[in-house]
């Protein structure tokens, strides 16, 4: 099919087919999201579980999988965008947070856990202090605010199509949601152009060793560390983002590349799958929260120590998530990605997958996929039509094409996902030309 204009076509008539088959298999999901629009803007409250023309409903779950308002069953290849990492109702979790729930939930006061808790995050990631908050967003912008008062500087540098939380995300080169905090927009993976941009007016530079929501795409080690050198040089902090890269290596992926921020912000499972953020680093810094201090910080939070989260992330962190299991998970996420990738070669398909470890996306081009421009260059459509067979074979994961790997994805789960890519490969060849 070399004329556009008819592959195009193709493509607008293969996803009209898909969406009316979803529709037709979809009744009750329909039907819940219908009544939610009445007391919710567009019947959601978290935008990326929207999608069009509706979103699936799910009604429960179990180790990897999910079973929809309609009954259909799925194998969730999602994890909850990382924070999944545990699986459904993990039995360690389940009686970490059934301890704490004996001892009362909201006590107003600090609580048996939280220090043994702090104590397993700072040496698992090392940090030499650190304090919790309830959700990745608030410890980036808490890191943020910490290092513009520690440096007495304004100026903040993030990256195009980097995202760090609900008030500071540069999708398409940022939102209006975003905090009026001065920010120099830099370009991801480009040494030079971002060295250019680094100057001694400069508070700090945040960053994703692995860009998670703008597509999977790795930092290359030579650019983190020209980072590390430049901040330095002008006296500005590095803040490592693993709100999402924390789970691809024992110590956060920065134990990986090598490269020591002065700051690391962490979310999602590392609270063993309750509301969970943290931000830490080095001591002369994060001690500025000491309330000891005449010039104390203050940091609120009712629910920073909450005992369902100090229970579960301590559990979680040196019960089930150790240093070995780390080592494994990701190992099986890359030899997974490979036969992804091995797929789409032995198709000649415009299709690939990117990533590290138990973390990858899906991009609808044949170009490299090293910056977040390049896979917003990606077909659209391709990919919104690959999202729709895989709900269709069984197989959850996000409408953009992002996957991760829980504990319980067994080798059975990963030919299922495989099977589904070949079956897509097979079936859509005549759009893939």
């Amino acid at each position: 099919m070399s004329d556009p204009r008819l592959r195009n076509a193709a493509i607008d008539a293969a996803l009209d087919e898909a969406r009316e088959r979803y529709l037709a298999r979809n009744p009750l999901s329909l039907a819940r999201w219908l009544e939610a629009v009445t007391v919710m803007p567009g019947g959601n409250t978290r935008t990326v579980l929207h999608y069009a023309p509706f979103p699936l409903a799910m009604a429960r779950a179990e180790g990897c999988r999910l079973w929809d308002a309609d009954g259909h069953e799925y194998v969730d290849f999602l994890g909850d965008y990382t924070a999944g990492l545990y699986g459904h109702a993990h039995p360690v979790i389940r009686a970490a947070i059934d301890r704490a729930l004996e001892g009362g939930i909201s006590l107003g006061a600090s609580n048996m856990d939280e220090a043994r808790f702090a104590r397993a995050v700072c040496e698992r990631f090392g940090l030499q202090r650190v304090r919790f908050t309830n959700s990745g967003t608030e410890a980036n912008l808490l890191a943020i605010s910490l290092g513009r008062i520690f440096t007495r500087r304004s100026k903040v540098m993030a990256f195009n199509g980097a995202y760090h939380g609900a008030v500071f995300g540069f999708a398409g080169g940022g939102s209006p949601m975003n905090l009026p905090i001065e920010t120099v927009l830099a370009p991801y993976n480009e040494s030079e152009r971002t060295r250019a941009l680094i100057t001694e007016d400069l508070a700090l530079v945040i960053v994703e060793p692995m860009i998670g929501s703008g597509g999977c795409i790795p930092a290359r080690p030579d650019f983190l560390a020209m980072l590390r050198q430049e901040t330095a040089r002008v006296g500005a902090l590095l803040v490592f983002d693993e709100v999402m890269t924390s789970r691809l290596a024992p110590g956060g992926l920065q134990s990986a590349v090598g490269v020591k921020p002065d700051l690391t912000t962490l979310g999602k499972y590392v609270g063993g799958g309750m509301s969970f953020g943290a931000f830490g680093g080095r001591g002369e810094i994060m001690d500025r929260f000491d309330p000891r201090r005449r010039d104390a910080l203050p940091h609120a939070g009712t629910f920073n120590n909450n005992v369902l989260t100090m229970a579960a992330g301590l559990a979680g962190l040196t019960e089930v998530y150790t240093p070995e299991a780390a080592l494994a998970l990701n190992a099986s996420g890359d030899a997974l990605r490979d036969r992804l990738n091995a797929a789409c070669r032995a198709a000649d398909a415009p299709l690939q997958f990117t990533g590290l470890g138990s973390m990858l996306a899906v991009h609808a081009t044949p170009d490299p996929v090293t910056t977040p421009e390049a896979a917003a260059a990606a077909n659209p459509k391709l990919k919104e039509l690959f999202f729709f067979d895989m709900l269709a074979q069984g197989i959850w994961l996000a409408r953009r094409g992002m996957m991760t790997l829980s504990l319980p994805i067994d080798d059975a789960a990963c030919d299922a996902l495989v099977a589904a890519v070949e079956e897509f490969l097979s079936a859509r060849q005549s759009l893939l030309d």
